[in-house]
This record gives structure tokens, sequence and C-alpha cells, in this order.
């Protein structure tokens, strides 16, 4: 019994020290991440306005190596005919990009220092709540070095047609400039990439979760880009509900609404939809194939069919089920790199 009592008392100061240490003052917090967060200028070329032909985007980044590896949003730096990253201390450096995947909308750049520069803590997403608070930091408008305080206001927040990663959704003020800059927790601990905002609401932003992040960094490195199996589907859940409202003979499961050209679904023979009709504010776009099954696995929802095409790679032959008028049909195609689309980096 004494054994256990020790113990115990001897876990409540760790405990507590433990929390004290995530809620130290804000002023603190800030001094201690903000020598880590980079201005970037990105100087890039408008075909489009032979007035104007140059165009400078201001975003942010954070480092995250001593060598000076900086990560922040590929669309602040896509296409970009020069990068100069302005540091906390003033110094300003060019830059070179190491990699950039549209789909997190992430990119990896390398600026020189003769000094190892100020270093961010990456964080641990998964355990993020509804409710934490958490701020950003960066340089909104050009103002250089703003922290802005919130909380987090949604999870896994799916956008369909702005990212196939989840979000974090938070209320903490993001505004164009923010871009690529941190999401930090109150332990000091970046958490996620300010990515967007809404411009139909207020108080609305969202962040890339820092997880997804470190997932692909080291392709990012090693490679430039990240390799993703790809079939050129893109679609939706239809359930029996629906296909009451719709009153149409369609077949539970995923709706193909759009086959992309040239993909390995088109060269398949994979039908797209044609006919849009909006139910409960929600626009259908209908007369395409029901996809069923891919290599055997039930296809029903949006996420049944990412998590299966994650499991596939490019060059590899596979069979995928799908109902065209009331009729079962199998089909074959090879799965290819997915390539950049046209919604990648949208606005």
């Amino acid at each position: 019994m004494r054994v256990l009592v020790l113990i115990l008392l001897l876990a409540v100061p760790h405990t507590a020290a433990a929390q004290q240490a995530c809620t130290e003052p804000l002023v603190s917090l800030f001094e201690r991440v903000s020598p880590s967060v980079v201005s970037i200028q990105a100087t890039k070329i408008n075909k489009a306005k032979p007035q104007r032909r140059f165009e400078t985007v201001v975003g942010s980044g954070v480092v995250i190596e001593r060598d000076g590896q900086v990560l922040t949003n590929a669309h602040v730096i896509d296409g970009a005919a020069s990068l100069v990253v302005t540091l906390d201390s003033g110094a300003r450096t060019p830059a070179r990009v190491l990699g950039m995947d549209t789909v997190t909308d992430l990119a990896l750049l390398r600026i020189e220092s003769p000094t190892p520069l100020p270093v961010a803590r990456l964080g641990d997403s998964s355990a993020l709540r509804v409710g934490e608070e958490v701020v950003a930091i960066g340089n909104p408008m050009g103002l250089e070095q703003t922290m802005t305080r919130g909380i987090v206001s949604g999870l896994n927040r799916i956008l369909p047609g702005l990212a196939e990663q989840p979000m974090i959704q938070t209320d903490a003020p993001i505004n164009p400039g923010n871009s690529g800059g941190p999401l930090v927790d109150r332990c000091g601990a970046v958490v996620g990439i300010n990515t967007f905002i809404s411009e139909e609401a207020n108080s609305i932003g969202f962040a890339l979760p820092i997880n997804a992040g470190k997932a692909i960094l080291r392709d990012l490195r090693d490679s430039g880009r990240v390799i993703r199996p790809w079939l050129g589907l893109q679609g939706r859940e239809i359930d029996a509900q629906i296909t009451s409202l719709l009153r149409m003979p369609l077949s539970p499961g995923y709706l193909i609404e759009v086959v992309y050209d040239g993909s390995p679904a088109e060269r398949a023979g994979v039908r797209g939809g044609n006919l849009s009709v909006v139910v409960q504010g929600e626009e259908y776009l209908i007369g395409g194939d029901v996809l069923t099954t891919i290599d055997n696995t039930s296809i029903k929802t949006h996420q049944d069919y990412l998590a299966k095409v994650k499991t596939l790679k490019p060059g590899q032959r596979t069979r995928i089920t799908i109902l065209r008028d009331g009729q079962r049909r199998e089909l074959s195609l090879t799965v290819a790199e997915r390539p950049r689309l046209p919604a990648d980096l949208a606005d």
C-alpha cells in the first residue's frame, strides 16, 4: 500500500508540471515560436496580363530543420520565377524548391544560412480536440510576425472540390499572407499549416493537419513530389434515400460523376454523368456508371473509394465492377500516377 501511495504522490507533480508547461502566457509562446516563422515573397509572371507581367505573392512558412528547410503552402510558391525569404531577424535570403505537392498544398523549400536557424517543433495533430485553443503565426497582409488566437472549431473536415485531405477548421483569424504559416497549440507545437479561408463566412479558416505533412516530407526531400495511384474517377455516395428523392432507378453505391480525359477509367470505358440535378441543395451529376467494387472490395462512399485506391500502385492491373443501366459489368484497367488536375491549387 505504501508503494502505491508513493507512486501516486510522485505522479501528481509530474502531471501538474506537464499541464503548467502548456499554459504559459501567450507572450512567451509567441517569443518562443515566432523566430522559426518566415515571410515568403514569390515573384510570378502573369502571362494573362500584358500590362502587368510580374506580380508578387506574399505568404508565410515555418523552419522545420536547422539546415534551412522551410515548410509552406504550394499555392504560395507555385509558378514562382524567384523566391525570397525574410527571416525573423530581418535578413533576406533566396530560396529554392525541394519539392511540392498540389494535393496537400504543401511545399518544401531550402534557404541558406551561415548559422543554424531556430526550428519549430512539429506536434501530433491526431491528438487535437474540438475546443482546444490554438494560435496562428504568420504575415497577414504583409504584416510580419503577427499572432492571432482562436480554437479548433472542427476536425476531419472534407471539402469536396477544394481538398482531398481532411482539414482542421479553426476560428483563429487567418488572412491573405498567413498561407503556409503554422497553426500552433498551447504547448508551442505546430499542429497544422494554415491553408485557406472561406470568403463566404467569417471566422472559418482551414489548416492542413501536420501529421499529413510529416507523412510526405521524405517524398518531397527525396523525389520532389508525392507519387499517388490514380484511376481518374470522381463521384459520391448514392444511397436509398437519394434514390427515392430522385425517383429514378439508381442502385446504391459510388455514383461516378466525372471521368477525367485520358485517365485509366476513360480508357477502360467507364462513363461519367451527363445530367445535373439538385436534391436538397446538393448537386448531383447523374447518368454515369455506379462503381460497386475495386478488386472485390465493396465501394459505397467517397472514403471507401479513397482508402482502396491508396492501396494500389501505379502500373498495377486492377478490376472494377460497375452497374450500367441496371446491368453488372466488370472492367480491367491499369493504375496510373496521379497527375496535376485542373482543380489543384484552385483559388
